[in-house]
């Protein structure tokens, strides 16, 4: 039998921090955004004194000098590199690992008997906390959907114990869907709520209960996919979800084993812009890019290579040329020499809706004017190659000598990637 896990990370930019910082275990932390605008990431500590995503940093710097809370800047590089790091524990417990976010992944079990997999997600929930420092939720189910909402259940009751398995058309499977709200389940969103309520449908259990054709005629496939995977039909690819998605990634394996930078260049140039135009298409902005390189695992015979690395952007934009320059700047940094590469990919991370965006005085100031002629050239080039084909208009990398040098005044050690930022340890 074929069953899907998603591993979630909890408050995963936080988690990051103190896996190197344990004296802030149990502290009220929370991580700022580009420029140490607003808080973007908040521990369970810092939840509990009302603070709330989204927060201007300036609104609560008094309790910062108070030493009652503890504010760092984000460390793109090293939450990337935990990221992989986590990615890697999962790819030695499961055939196929798929990121879903930097701090969610879906993984692919196949057969197990459901004592065996209950096991064996426990044994991976320990070993990603003992290998990475990471704590981490792991839902498993038959479909992407169903493990979206085991993992929701492994997370919020403490009955579980941080992990849920969710046998096919179980009882157990039948009250968890009975108990959530249709705004809980994946890829069903607030406006789709209201109108399911129409018909009387208000919780999981009873969209799954619901005719397929029928929600098929009034709210499209993608829905009836949705009630589908429900049922534990799985029907979603990870590309297929009809969502304001948490991070947009255009991968490809390249045609032929290869080292040469040129050619990988034009790759990750080519999945730069795909990605950002998939990221206007759904009106959101990117807070930060990862690139990724990847060699071919199963030829023994080559030396093995899988780098990764996040670069934060200087504002959260949709603009082609600053996410093409942050993945030419990330894959400058992680090519090397001596491996022949079979893939690579970019991630965008971090997105927020762009209408709704809190602009901050701290991000790299942009004029009225360069963002309203920003937003045409987007709007021109995406019209152009929306109406004679993909590819008709094409960025190169620009310049080298951008400015990434951002306000973080409270960034910490890049532990983990950089060799003079190492934990120092000192004899009392």
């Amino acid at each position: 039998m074929s069953m899907i896990g998603l591993v979630d990370c909890n408050t995963f930019y936080v988690s990051c921090e103190r896996v190197f910082q344990p004296r802030l275990r149990g502290l009220p932390v929370g991580v700022m955004s580009n420029n140490d605008g607003c808080v973007i990431a908040l521990s369970n500590e810092l939840k509990a004194l009302g603070i709330t995503m989204g927060t201007p940093a300036s609104e609560i710097q008094h309790l910062v000098r108070q030493r009652r809370i503890h504010l760092l800047s984000s460390n793109y590089e090293l939450y990337g590199d935990m990221s992989q790091r986590v990615q890697s524990v999962l790819e030695e417990f499961a055939p196929a690992v798929e990121p879903y976010s930097i701090d969610e992944m879906f993984v692919r079990f196949d057969g197990f008997e459901h004592a065996q997999l209950l096991a064996h997600a426990h044994q991976l929930y320990h070993k990603v906390r003992q290998y990475t420092g990471i704590p981490v939720c792991v839902g498993v189910a038959a479909t992407r959907t169903l493990a979206k909402l085991a993992n929701r259940a492994a997370k919020k009751m403490p009955a579980y114990g941080g992990v849920c398995v969710l046998p096919p058309g179980s009882l157990e499977t039948q009250g968890l869907l009975k108990r959530i709200e249709l705004g809980d389940v994946w890829g069903v969103g607030r406006r789709l709520v209201e109108r399911l309520a129409v018909l009387g449908l208000k919780s999981a259990w009873d969209l799954a209960q619901a005719d397929p054709k029928r929600i098929r005629r009034q709210f499209g496939v993608t829905l009836e996919r949705t009630v589908l995977e429900l049922r534990g039909i799985p029907c979603i690819e990870m590309n297929d979800v009809d969502e304001a998605r948490q991070r947009i990634m255009t991968s490809r394996s390249f045609g032929k084993l290869t080292d040469d930078l040129g050619e990988i260049r034009e790759a990750i140039r080519q999945h730069g812009q795909r990605s950002a135009e998939r990221l206007r298409r759904q009106s959101s902005l990117a807070r930060a890019v990862l690139v990724f390189l990847k060699t071919n695992p199963f030829r023994n015979d080559l030396p093995q290579y899988l780098p990764s690395l996040v670069i934060e952007l200087p504002r959260p934009t949709d603009d082609s040329r600053e996410i093409l320059s942050a993945a030419g700047l990330a894959l400058q940094r992680i090519y090397r020499k001596g491996y022949l590469y079979q893939k690579g990919g970019v991630m965008l991370l971090d997105l927020i809706d762009a209408e709704r965006q809190q602009l901050s005085l701290l991000d790299t100031p942009q004029s009225d004017a360069e963002r309203q002629r920003s937003q045409r050239l987007m709007n021109v080039m995406d019209q152009l190659n929306g109406r004679m084909g993909r590819g008709t208009i094409k960025l190169g990398t620009p310049s080298p000598g951008a400015a990434w040098h951002l306000r973080c005044a409270h960034l910490t050690n890049r532990y983990s990637t950089r060799w003079d930022e190492l934990l120092k340890a000192q004899a009392l």
